[in-house]
C-alpha cells in the first residue's frame, strides 16, 4: 500500500481508502452486516488503514459496523474519517436546508443540511459512540449548508480540535470559493469531492488551488458507484431500491461502454480487473491524495487494496488519457 500525507495535517492515510457508504445499506438495496464487517477486516489485512464513513450512511449503521469491525484492533494504526451536517427528520426539528428524501423500510425520510455549531458538537458525540473511539482523525462537513455561516461551522471544528475530539478538519463538496472562505477561519486538511474518469470538473479550478495551497483532495465515486467496473453492462442487475437505477442515467451508456472497451485490452494484459485499472489511474492523477473505494464483501475489499500494485507507466497513462478523450 502507499501512504500519503493529507494536506498540511499530520495524518498519513492509505492511498486506497475504504469507503463505507454502501455498507450503510440505505440507498444501496440493503446489505449483509457480517459481509460488511469482513470487508473491513480484509481491507485492514491488505494495508488499507483509512476508513471513510458518515452518520447518514444507514442512519448510523455504517458507523456502528465500522466500530464493530475495529473493536480490539490497534486504534493508532487506523485512521477514521467521518462527517457531519446531514440530519434526518426527527433529529433536528427540520432546521437547516432541505436536501432530499431518503428511504428506509419503505418510508420516506427528509434529510437536511445543517451545520450549526451546537448541532455539530452533538453529532460528533454520537459518532464517537457508534465508532467506539474517543477521537476522530478527520472530521468533514458532508455538504455545504446555506443556512449556517461557514465561519460558525469552522469555529465548531476549531473547538473540537482543541478538545482533542478530532485531529484535523476537512470539508466535502465545497467549491473553491467556499474553501477559501473556510480557510480564513481554520487550516483545512482536505476537500472530499466526486472525481472519476467520467467526472473531471475539479481539474479546472479546485485541483490547481489544492496543489498551490497544500490542500488534500479525497476523491469519492472513482468507479462511479460501480459503473466503471463494466459489470452492470453484463448480467448484474440492481435492486429496485438501489439509488444507482437513477444515478447511472446521467451518463451516456454508449460512450461509457466504448471507453471500457478501449481500456479492457490493457487490463487483460496486466491481468487486473477494469476496476483495479481505473482505481490506480485515479490515484496517479495530479493533486489527488487518496481515493475512496467501497466494498460490500471481503473479495471486493481485497481487489480494491491490490489495485495499488497495478504498474502504469507514463506512456500507459498517456494511452488511457487518449482513450478518455476519444471515447468521451
Amino acid at each position: 500500500m502507499e501512504y500519503r500525507k493529507l494536506g498540511s495535517s499530520d495524518l498519513e492515510l492509505s492511498a486506497i481508502t475504504y469507503g463505507a457508504f454502501a455498507i450503510g445499506g440505505n440507498m444501496w438495496g440493503g446489505n449483509e452486516q457480517q459481509d460488511s464487517i469482513q470487508s473491513v477486516h480484509a481491507s485492514l489485512d491488505h494495508g488499507v488503514t483509512t476508513i471513510d464513513t458518515a452518520p447518514f450512511y444507514g442512519f448510523g449503521l455504517s458507523e456502528e459496523l465500522i466500530g464493530a469491525a475495529i473493536k480490539g484492533k490497534d486504534r493508532s494504526k487506523i485512521q477514521l474519517l467521518t462527517k457531519f451536517g446531514l440530519v434526518w427528520d426527527g433529529s433536528n426539528d427540520r432546521q437547516g436546508e432541505y436536501f432530499f428524501d431518503a428511504e428506509e423500510n419503505g418510508k420516506k425520510i427528509p434529510v437536511y443540511k445543517y451545520a450549526a455549531k451546537e448541532s455539530i458538537i452533538a453529532e460528533v458525540e454520537h459518532s464517537l459512540k457508534r465508532l467506539g473511539t474517543d477521537y476522530i482523525d478527520l472530521l468533514q462537513i458532508h455538504w455545504p449548508d446555506a443556512t449556517t455561516p461557514i465561519s460558525e461551522t469552522m469555529e465548531a471544528m476549531e473547538i473540537l480540535i482543541q478538545s482533542g475530539k478530532i485531529k484535523a478538519a476537512g470539508v466535502c463538496n465545497y467549491e473553491t470559493s467556499q474553501v477559501k472562505e473556510a480557510q480564513q477561519r481554520i487550516k483545512l486538511a482536505s476537500n472530499q469531492v466526486s472525481y472519476s474518469m467520467l467526472n473531471r470538473g475539479i481539474e479546472t479550478e479546485l485541483l490547481p488551488y489544492a496543489l498551490e495551497n497544500n490542500l488534500g483532495i479525497i476523491a469519492y465515486s472513482p468507479l462511479e458507484r460501480g459503473l466503471l467496473t463494466g459489470k452492470y453492462f453484463q448480467q448484474d442487475k440492481l435492486k429496485d431500491n438501489d439509488h444507482r437505477n437513477g444515478y447511472f442515467g446521467q451518463f451516456d451508456a454508449g460512450k461509457v461502454k466504448t471507453l471500457l472497451g478501449k481500456l479492457t485490452p490493457m487490463a487483460e494484459e496486466k491481468q487486473v480487473s477494469l476496476a483495479q485499472l481505473v482505481l490506480r489511474w485515479t490515484t496517479l492523477q495530479p493533486g489527488i491524495t487518496i481515493v475512496l473505494a467501497g466494498a460490500r464483501n471481503a473479495e471486493q475489499a481485497i481487489a480494491n487494496a491490490k489495485s495499488i500494485h497495478v504498474n502504469l507507466t507514463t506512456a500507459e497513462l498517456t494511452t488511457i488519457n487518449e482513450a478518455l478523450a476519444q471515447a468521451l
